[in-house]
């Protein structure tokens, strides 16, 4: 009877384990503390030198930029024609070209294609 009574403990505890690593917390970007922090134009020529290195480097990190509007709709913005930052709610602020900003985010990748910085779960700093 023991040896069942320790199997089924045993059991419970490897089963709360695997629940607990497949459903973890969603990562709150906007609290958190950046990794880097950098200017688009400084972040692109990295990507020119080495993407390969650099993508791998920022990957899945939180990273500050600051930059220059170059494109902006309510759901993204483009600092500098270099990185396209997505956020995850629609922004009402009225942008500027060529306005100055600061953006946190979540680097994603690097679309060598288009030589765009991608991120998303962005949040405008200033």
């Amino acid at each position: 009877m023991r040896k069942w009574i320790l199997i089924l403990i045993l059991f419970l505890i490897v089963l709360f384990i695997a629940y607990k690593y497949v459903f973890q917390e969603h990562r709150d970007i906007q609290t958190e503390k950046s990794s880097y922090t950098t200017s688009a134009v400084e972040l692109a020529k990295e990507f020119e030198i080495n993407s390969i290195d650099s993508e791998s480097k920022y990957l899945d990190k939180t990273i500050q930029i600051s930059g220059s509007i170059s494109e902006f709709n309510e759901h993204s913005i483009t600092l500098d024609n270099s990185v396209f930052c997505l956020f995850s709610e629609p922004q009402v602020t009225l942008f500027k070209l060529n306005e100055k900003v600061i953006i946190k985010g979540r680097f994603i990748g690097y679309d060598d294609l288009l030589e765009q910085i991608k991120m998303d779960q962005c949040d405008i700093i200033n």
